[in-house]
């Protein structure tokens, strides 16, 4: 068998993060390979490389049995692969045509042949089958129109391995009908493909095998009509470790937290939410699922285009994080670098600072009552330092998270919103974060977990799974980890 595309032992790591770990895949010329996994599994790392924007650590990559070409020659890596993304990368304020032939115009001494340009392009555009105008702005064409000029652009530069990445995310039901047709014509043309989605049923339908990764690392590979979708999802979730052991607990009646009818354009629709006293509310789904979009909008980094948000009764100004905290919401950011603390800032100022006001009068902070609240966290959450003083930078990366959990509950908030609140923790950092929240609640706050980790999930006590932008299941206590993956990767049984 000719492999058309090769990436053998690879390993990338950023930082102390291995983002793949002797991982590889081969598709055989003209095959249609799907490549699934969890988030933070390795596909996007794999398809960076495989597009020649990521130099592998280690391992190598083949196209048709030849070395791949060396990373800065770009025009080399275009005729070979191309990738379509979920979001488009032709630029809407040029034509079709001038999008097809960006940066190889026919022309002499710098003037464009713009006539040449567009004959050349309406002859592209037959050839593949593409109904567009190559005059119209690409800008106006539709998600649709946008996917196959990109295709058609790829395959002119003489690619013959195309990479789709997640493609229907955007589109309806008629168009993904469309684009499988295109796919299968390709095929049939000897046009290699490698198709990643989170629509596992879209995988037995258009791709004849699949590849599946976890944990940065290949698990396996198999044609599609030899994997039923139970051992699908078994081997995306693995065996399920249970690291942390849920409290039991009665929710309250009151309601603290409520969105309705909350709408952000590209991100999600029309979701409604409530969390009430004592409650753990869970948001799961993958990258493209909109659940950071949404969280983020409950303590004001985004503003709805429509909706609104009630903590306590009082309906927020949308957009205000100060006006959130003020009204009793207390969150972790999912960068806690960038957005939960300031690294030369000491322990004890970064965890205060929400407080500060209260700390003292006349805008003055009293660095007695500062220290003593800074040492009551320090303590409550175990936070391994050598004291209030310490500047946050220097902490080990589970103790600055509990530096930012303890930011969150320093004004006992009544709401709390925490984003990947355990992403690169240590297993018993992860017990104390999960602890806190489950403390929060039993004084009775309500919390909303949003988590990419099965095992952050299992402290909720019911978890609202999201699918493209929109809440498709509300899941109660007692899901197994392959139920909750099969809802996430919309293969609802």
């Amino acid at each position: 068998m000719n492999h058309h595309v090769e990436a053998r032992n690879v390993v990338k790591r950023f930082g102390p993060t291995t983002a793949l770990d002797r991982a590889g895949i081969e598709i055989a010329e003209g095959e249609t390979r799907a490549l699934v996994g969890r988030n933070g599994a390795g596909k996007s790392t794999l398809v960076s490389i495989l597009t020649g924007l990521l130099r592998p650590d280690q391992g190598e990559v083949l196209f048709s049995g030849e070395p791949a070409p060396p990373i800065a020659d770009r025009d080399a890596w275009r005729q070979r692969v191309a990738c379509v993304y979920q979001h488009s990368t032709i630029i809407p304020g040029l034509s079709v045509a001038e999008n097809l032939f960006l940066n190889r115009q026919p022309g002499r001494g710098g003037l464009i042949r713009w006539r040449a340009l567009r004959d050349r392009a309406r002859e592209l555009l037959d050839t593949y089958e593409v109904d567009v105008d190559a005059q119209a702005l690409a800008g106006e064409l539709t998600v649709e129109q946008r996917q196959l000029v990109e295709i058609a652009r790829a395959l002119s530069f003489g690619a013959r391995f195309i990479i789709l990445d997640e493609p229907t995310a955007r589109l309806d039901g008629p168009a993904i009908e469309r684009l499988f047709a295109r796919m299968r014509s390709l095929r049939e043309q000897g046009v290699t493909m490698l198709y990643i989605s989170h629509h596992l049923d879209e995988v037995y339908e258009i791709c004849q095998s699949v590849t599946v990764f976890r944990d940065a690392r290949h698990i396996v590979t198999s044609p599609v009509a030899d994997l039923p979708h139970d051992e699908l999802v078994a081997a995306m979730t693995g065996e399920a470790t249970v690291a942390y052991t849920s409290r039991s607990r009665t929710p309250g009646g009151t309601v603290v937290l409520s969105g309705e009818r909350l709408s952000l354009a590209g991100r999600y629709q029309d979701v409604d939410l409530t969390v009430r006293s004592g409650e753990v509310v869970g948001l799961a789904g993958s990258a493209s699922s909109g659940k950071v979009g949404l969280a983020e909008t409950l303590v004001g980094l985004h503003r709805a285009d429509s909706g609104t948000v009630t903590v306590n009764g009082r309906r927020l100004r949308p957009g205000d994080v100060p006006a959130a905290l003020r009204a009793g919401l207390g969150w972790v950011p999912q960068d806690r670098h960038r957005e939960g603390f300031v690294p030369r800032l000491s322990v004890g100022e970064n965890a205060t600072f929400p407080i500060a006001r209260k700390l003292g009068r006349y805008g003055l902070v009293s660095p007695s009552r500062r220290r003593a609240k800074a040492e009551e966290l320090i303590e409550s959450l175990d936070i391994k330092t050598e004291g209030a003083d310490q500047p946050v930078g220097d902490l080990s990366g589970g103790n600055a998270q509990k530096v930012v959990f303890a930011r969150a509950l320093v004004d006992d908030p009544d709401v709390l919103v925490v984003i990947n609140p355990t992403a690169g923790v240590d297993v018993k950092a992860k017990q104390a974060l999960l602890g806190a929240v489950e403390d929060a609640v039993e004084r009775g706050a309500g919390a909303v977990v949003v988590s990419d980790e099965l095992d952050d999930l299992r402290i909720c006590d019911r978890v609202l799974v999201m699918f493209h932008g929109r809440v498709v299941k509300d899941l109660p206590r007692g899901w197994t980890d392959h139920e909750l993956v099969a809802v996430m990767e919309g293969m609802e049984e």
